[in-house]
Parts: C-alpha cells; structure tokens; sequence
C-alpha cells in the first residue's frame, strides 16, 4: 500500500462534507416578483418627482454668466421629468399596484435623495449632477428586475429613461468643466 492510499481507505469527515456541499446545487437567490418591481418603480418614481422639484427650483434660481443656456436646459430636464413620473407611475398602475397618495408618501419612497444646500450655481448643479447619476443607477437596477419578471415593457423603458439620465448628466459634467 502506497502513502497516497492509505487516506482513500479511511473515513474522514471534513472531506465527505466537502464533497457533498460541492455535489449540492447553488441556493439560488428568490427570484423577484410583480410586487418587487412595483415598489422600485414606486421608488424610481419618488425619485424622478423630487429631480422635477429640484431642476424646476435651481432653473429658477440660477444665477451666472450660463444663465441662459442652464436655465433653458433645467426647463427641459424638468419638462421631461414630469413626463418620466407619469410614465414611470403609470407602469405601477398596470402591474395593479398603487402609487403614494400625497407627497409625504412619495418622500417616504425616496429617502436617499440629495438637496442643494447651497445658491451657488456650481453647488446646486453637482447635486442635482449626483441625483441625476443616481437615478440612472437605480434604473439599470430596476431593469433587470423587469427583465426577471418578463415586463419587456418596463424594461424598454428603463433603458431610455437612464440614457435620459446619463446624456443630461454629461451635458452637466461638460458646463461644470468649463
């Protein structure tokens, strides 16, 4: 009898649970359901209301030598973001579900959201810049999500609403490094 082989004959607990656990199939993760996609959208919609309020609010309190050329692009960002929340709630509507009755209910859905704290043009742009990068995120999160539960409608969407997103942040980024 070789070395090698005298560890074949004997019983060892530790390598009999490693080979078992290696023969088991991977715990897969819940898939996510109907419900799970209703309140991330209800959460990405909580989020694109308060993008509207801040881009309609910095739109009009900006102040500079750009002041024209934001305060047109901020009245285009928060046309579209109205247009991105009833889209966005009208989805939650046709998966059956409901969206927040009033403002403090749409506030709840949206804790992490950043506010401007300061007038400075600069300041309230990179907020609004890192709320905008944020909602694009979320939506790519969102969409695979929509992609699990086959709402290929949802999904489509998605993906322009965080092209939307990623072109305005770039328009953004652009102004702020000049």
């Amino acid at each position: 009898m070789t070395y090698s082989d005298s560890f074949s004959e004997t019983s060892n607990p530790v390598v009999e649970r490693v080979e078992m656990v290696l023969q088991q199939e991977p715990e897969q993760e819940a898939k996510p359901t109907v419900e799970d996609l209703s309140f991330q959208l209800v959460s990405l919609a909580s989020h694109t209301n308060q993008l509207y309020l801040q881009s309609h609010l910095i739109h009009l309190n900006i102040e500079g030598p750009i002041f024209l050329s934001v305060h047109e692009f901020l009245k285009d960002q928060y046309e579209s973001h109205i247009k991105q929340f009833d889209t966005l709630s009208e989805y939650v509507r046709t998966l059956d579900f409901f969206m927040p009755m009033c403002a403090r209910g749409l506030q709840q859905a949206c804790k992490s959201f950043k506010h401007v704290k300061s007038y400075e043009m600069r300041d309230m742009l990179t907020v609004y810049l890192g709320n905008l990068e944020k909602g694009g995120l979320t939506a790519k999160d969102i969409q695979k999500t929509a992609k699990e539960v086959d709402a290929i409608d949802i999904e489509n969407y998605l993906a322009e609403y965080v092209g939307d997103c990623f072109k305005a942040a770039w328009f953004l980024k652009a102004t702020l490094r000049g």
